[in-house]
C-alpha cells in the first residue's frame, strides 16, 4: 500500500512517517495546492492524507487506486463527500483532537473583545494610559453567551462560558433537547442572535452553513455586541461584518478563521480596529497537534487492517488492497 501526504504546515512528518513505516506502508509528501497537484503526486497511490488541498471528482477520475481520503481536522470541506461516495472512497477526518483548545480560544476572545484588551494595549503604545479610553465595559455576569452549532466544541464552551456569564443560550437544529445541557437554554437562530451580547460560532462548513452569518442575522444583534468564529471562514459574510462594525451595531468581532488564509496584510478585515485574528490556531497545543496527527493517519493504518478507518465520514465501497483477492 502507498498513501500520499498531500500538504502540510507542520515542521516535519516523523510521527506519521514512524507510523506508516511500522505498519508497512509507503509514504510520498507534497505540497498541493490544487486538484492537478493532487493528481500529479498521487496517481499510484491507495489513500491520501489531506490537510488543505482539495479532493473531488477530477481526483477520483485521474486516480481510480484511491480508495480512502483522511483529513488532519474534523472539517473535511475541502473533500467533496459526495463525490468520494460516488466513486467508493472512504472518508475519514479526526473531530475530537482540540475540543478543549478551541472551546478555550473562544472564551479566550470572547472575554478579551468584551473587556477590550486588544485596545487597551494599543492604547498604552500609543502613549495613553487611562481606563476609560477604548469605551465603557459592561459586567460580563450580567451577559448573555450564545453559541450557534451545540456539537463537542460548543457544549465545551458552554460548559467552561456558564461560569463567566449569568445566561447560556444555543441554537444546533441537529441536536435534540436532550442533549441540551441543563445550563444552556434552546432558542432559535434569531432569537440567538437578538438576545446574544456575545455570539461564537461552532458550526461546520456545509451547504446549510456556508454564508449563515449574514447582515439579517447581524442587523439582530444588540448594539455592542461582539461575534466569535472559530468555526470556518466562510460561515460568516465578511464583507456584512464589516458593515456592521462600521456601523457601530458591533463592538468587535474576533476571528480565527478567515474564507481566504492567509489573508493579504492590507485586507479590510486584517486593518480593522476592531478585529481580533488569530491565524487559524484555535486547535493548537503541542498535545493536540500530535493527537490530530495521530488520528488522522491512523485511519488509514486501520484501514488497510481492518477495513475500515476508526473516524468514518463516508462509508466507501472498496476494500484495501490486503483484502483484495
Amino acid at each position: 500500500m502507498k498513501i500520499l501526504i498531500t500538504d502540510y504546515d507542520f515542521p516535519d512528518l516523523e510521527l506519521e512517517q514512524a507510523l506508516y513505516r511500522d505498519a508497512g506502508i509507503e509514504v510520498a509528501t507534497a505540497q498541493c495546492r490544487t486538484e492537478d497537484d493532487v493528481i500529479a503526486a498521487a496517481r499510484d497511490c491507495d489513500g491520501l492524507l489531506v490537510q488543505y488541498a482539495p479532493v473531488n471528482a477530477k481526483v477520483f477520475a485521474a486516480c481510480p487506486r484511491i480508495r480512502i481520503v483522511s483529513r488532519y481536522g474534523a472539517g473535511f470541506d475541502t473533500i467533496n463527500t459526495g463525490d468520494a461516495a460516488a466513486y467508493g472512497v472512504w472518508v475519514a477526518n479526526s473531530p475530537d483532537y482540540g475540543v478543549g483548545e478551541v472551546a478555550t480560544h473562544a472564551l479566550a476572545m470572547t472575554l478579551a473583545l468584551l473587556r477590550h484588551l486588544a485596545l487597551y494595549d494599543r492604547d498604552i503604545r500609543n502613549g495613553t494610559w487611562h481606563f476609560g479610553s477604548p469605551g465603557k465595559l459592561q459586567r460580563v455576569s450580567d451577559m448573555t453567551l450564545g453559541i450557534l452549532g451545540l456539537g463537542r466544541i460548543g457544549k465545551r464552551m458552554a460548559h467552561i462560558g456558564r461560569n463567566s456569564f449569568k445566561r447560556v443560550i444555543a441554537c444546533d437544529p441537529y441536536i435534540i433537547d436532550g442533549d441540551f445541557p441543563a445550563y444552556v437554554e434552546r432558542v432559535s437562530k434569531e432569537e440567538l442572535f437578538a438576545q446574544a451580547d456575545a455570539v461564537s460560532l461552532h458550526v461546520p462548513l456545509s451547504d446549510d452553513t456556508r454564508g449563515i452569518v449574514n447582515a439579517a442575522l447581524l442587523e439582530r444583534m444588540k448594539p455592542g455586541s461582539v461575534l466569535v468564529n472559530t468555526a470556518r471562514g466562510a460561515v460568516v459574510n465578511i464583507g456584512d461584518l464589516l458593515a456592521a462594525l462600521d456601523a457601530g451595531r458591533l463592538d468587535g468581532a474576533a476571528l480565527d478563521v478567515l474564507p481566504s488564509e492567509p489573508p493579504a496584510t492590507d485586507a479590510r478585515i486584517v486593518q480593522h480596529p476592531r478585529v481580533l485574528l488569530t491565524p487559524h490556531a484555535a486547535f493548537y497545543s503541542v498535545v493536540a497537534e500530535k493527537e490530530l496527527r495521530h488520528k488522522a493517519a491512523q485511519n488509514l493504518i486501520d484501514w488497510m487492517q481492518r477495513g475500515r478507518p476508526s473516524y468514518v465520514v463516508v462509508e466507501g465501497k472498496a476494500e484495501p488492497l490486503a483484502q483484495l483477492p
